[in-house]
């Protein structure tokens, strides 16, 4: 038996209710049925969830844990549903985008909303995001790639929108901030932070740091605002998109040689409307992130001959 949300409910029910005969009411069942569900469930976790006496039912050590996560999961797939349905039954006439983190989604959706309708979705998968536009549920994904790597497989159409630089961020009192760029191998000894990904990036970066003589330590892969975090208390160096706007306390500093590059991707449905244009409408979106960059547009000057066009 696998677990399911029905024994999360259970679970979240007798601890809200304080004991098992309350939850067998509230949850409408018998009480003799929810204690042998209940032992099932334990069963299934191997371990006591509850200290079950005659003045009710308090949470053990797993079933604070197991209580835990019930409280987030529970929640979040009720909210996945509701999305999933007024999504089926929500019309689109306008642009339907797709897109993984990256800098240029919200300059393509301001441009693109003075003509039309835009509705985004937003994910760290991008097989799911290609999977959605190949069933004709988005119109467009906005993705990314290394820079060595070639397109996706599949029907999709696909244009490079920009190949840039990865760069990095780091405290402001970290000992290289102040650097006009910095070697990978200074940074050997980090610890390091990325937003996920199903792609190649985790394997291109473990190669470009073999180029440099080490193995990179722990990497935590994780969102955008923990990325953030873990920089400012100097836990750990973020890879970032050269095009990426540093929060405070943060510096973003270019790494020396560019061993490391980015492709940001547009993917469309062959019957995606209006390509031509929100194609140029994407690179433009690039450039006026490329402008918002000083950091960037400083590398730039120094490294003519690099570019951001693919």
């Amino acid at each position: 038996m696998d677990l399911e949300l029905r024994h999360l409910r259970i679970v979240r029910a007798v601890a809200d209710a304080g004991s098992v005969s309350k939850a067998a009411s509230l949850l409408g069942l018998a009480q003799p049925a929810l204690t042998a569900q209940l032992k099932r469930i334990e069963r299934l976790l191997g371990g006591t969830l509850f200290e079950r006496d005659r003045h009710g039912a308090r949470p053990t050590r797993l079933g604070e844990l197991v209580l835990a996560r019930a409280r987030v999961l529970l929640p979040a797939a009720k909210e996945l549903q509701d999305e999933a349905v007024r999504f089926a039954h929500t019309p689109s006439p306008g642009f339907r985008i797709g897109a993984t983190n990256g800098p240029i989604l919200g300059g393509l959706v301001d441009r693109l909303a003075t003509e039309r309708k835009v509705s985004t979705y937003t994910s760290w998968s991008a097989r799911e995001l290609n999977g959605m536009v190949e069933l004709g549920r988005l119109d467009y994904v906005l993705t990314g790639a290394c820079g060595d790597s070639g397109t996706p497989t599949g029907t999709l159409l696909w244009e490079t929108i920009s190949l840039d630089p990865v760069f990095c961020l780091v405290r402001d009192a970290h000992p290289v901030a102040k650097e006009k760029e910095v070697e990978l191998a200074d940074l050997a000894d980090e610890q390091w932070a990325v937003t996920p990904g199903d792609g190649c990036f985790a394997d291109c970066f473990a190669m470009a740091c073999a180029r440099s003589g080490f193995t990179p330590g722990t990497i935590y892969e994780t969102d955008v605002p923990t990325c953030v975090h873990l920089a400012q208390v100097g836990r750990a160096v973020v890879l970032c998109q050269a095009t990426h706007q540093a929060a405070q306390g943060l510096t973003m500093i270019p790494l020396a040689g560019a061993p490391l590059r980015w492709r940001q991707l547009l993917g469309r449905h062959p019957t995606a409307p209006e390509a031509a244009w929100v194609v140029a409408q994407a690179k433009q979106a690039h450039m006026d992130a490329v402008r918002r960059s000083p950091v960037y547009s400083d590398w730039l000057v120094r490294n003519p001959g690099y570019g951001t066009a693919p």
